[in-house]
């Protein structure tokens, strides 16, 4: 319930800020967005490498992702 409501409030004051953003604010602002979706496709992506990889170890798959 906690976060349902922490995430709420981020949210509306946001969108608060959005409002009276600059058209140039708002698109850097989903650029930002769309790369963290792709940052987040490619982490899950890793992860489903490693699952499928047994003889990777820990410390090689965390010296991957820092690469």
């Amino acid at each position: 319930m906690e976060t349902t409501t922490k995430r709420q409030e981020l949210l509306k004051a946001i969108t608060q800020r959005l409002e009276q953003a600059y058209e140039d604010t708002l698109e850097d602002v989903l650029e930002l967005l769309d790369i963290r979706k792709a940052e987040d496709e490619e982490d899950i992506k890793a992860f489903d490498e490693a699952e499928n990889e047994p003889t990777i170890t820990w410390e090689q798959y965390k010296q991957e992702l820092e690469s």
